[in-house]
């Protein structure tokens, strides 16, 4: 039997991968954190709680096991990496790094995307941070032949998450509750610029392909869904869903940096180091490695599974009055300048 140890495990992403090689006779699976959601670990998955920094304890308690594949979903920085390489350099087959799509250079001199790319974001520390951490294990691969995939995410969500371009410190539910209060949504750019957005159980069925895969070791893939939508087609779906007329208000990216800096919403690093930006996914690489790979959640059939979720469970509707009265005074703002002119 394969033995898969996780590095985190109950995040948007990583809960479905657990969930979908849980039911795969062929694996053993570990997760390893602090045990914070333990809830949605599935019973027949091994809980080593450590806290990943801890190397003596992570030692101690991994003792000798040697793994098949080592998945890391918490790295963001070069340090973190490292401290993997020295707890599993000869303990795994395979350790796969979670990095970001918006690692791209955006925007590409095409707009399709390929693992190709360019990869460089000079306004996103995050993304500048994942390229670090890639060319790392990318240099130890080469010198060293340490068995390492990259994989790319772009925009994934799952049912207690809903996608959006723009929201506050505290998520996205104060948008929804914009729309339901009727209330003027901004939205960036003018909402013609295309974006991808990815159901994580559809995800999951790549990740999983490239696990134990000899085509994956020293290589990057990014996993996204094929349907490319409108920033605006996107919202318009939200809207429809629950039934409400969207009251749509676009803003550029440019201001929307500008406005939201001194409040600490990071605009130029995800809007304009990213959503701002148009791209399509040429997942073509992925299915040569990975054949089974489809997805088959729509975005209107997975933003209704998030909703339906949302909406029954009152602790995912976490109110943002800062951000709410952010958008109110951007929206006057500009009002004020169009009526002056």
């Amino acid at each position: 039997m394969r033995k898969a140890l996780f590095i985190g495990g109950t995040g948007t992403i990583s809960t479905a991968i657990v969930k979908r090689l849980s039911e795969d006779p062929l694996w053993d699976v570990y997760v390893l954190n602090r045990g914070n959601r333990k809830e949605v670990i599935p019973d027949n998955v091994t809980l080593i709680k450590a806290d990943i920094n801890d190397e003596e304890d992570v030692l101690g308690k991994i003792g000798d096991m040697a793994f098949d594949a080592v998945c890391e979903f918490i790295g963001f920085t070069v340090e973190q990496v490292k401290r993997d390489y020295r707890l599993f350099a000869g303990k795994t087959k395979q350790y796969i790094y979670i990095s970001s799509a918006s690692a791209y250079h955006k925007p590409s001199a095409g707009y399709v995307i390929t693992e190709g790319t360019t990869l460089a974001n000079p306004h996103w520390q995050y993304s500048r941070d994942k390229i670090a951490c890639e060319e790392f294990l990318m240099k130890k691969y080469r010198e060293e032949g340490f068995p390492v995939t990259i994989v790319r995410p772009s925009h994934t969500y799952d049912e207690r998450h809903v996608p959006l371009g723009v929201h506050g410190k505290k998520g996205f539910w104060q948008v929804i509750k914009r729309i339901i209060d009727g209330k003027p949504v901004i939205i960036q750019g003018d909402g013609s610029s295309l974006w991808t957005v990815t159901w994580n159980a559809d995800f999951a069925v790549g990740y999983t392909g490239l696990m134990a895969n000899p085509h994956a070791i020293g290589e990057a893939f990014h996993i996204t869904s094929d349907e490319s939508l409108t920033w605006d087609q996107i919202y318009q779906t939200i809207a429809r869903t629950l039934g409400k007329e969207l009251k749509v208000y676009h803003v550029s990216s440019d201001f929307l940096s500008a406005a939201g800096d001194k409040y600490g919403f990071d605009f130029e690093g995800s809007l304009t180091g990213d959503k701002s930006v148009s791209v399509v996914f040429d997942n073509s690489k992925l299915k040569r490695a990975v054949p089974q790979m489809r997805t088959s959640v729509r975005f209107d059939e997975g933003v209704k599974m998030s909703l339906d979720y949302v909406l029954s469970h009152p602790e995912c509707q976490v109110e943002d009055k800062e951000f709410d009265e952010w958008c109110d005074r951007v929206i006057a703002a500009i009002d004020k300048a169009k009526s002056e002119v």
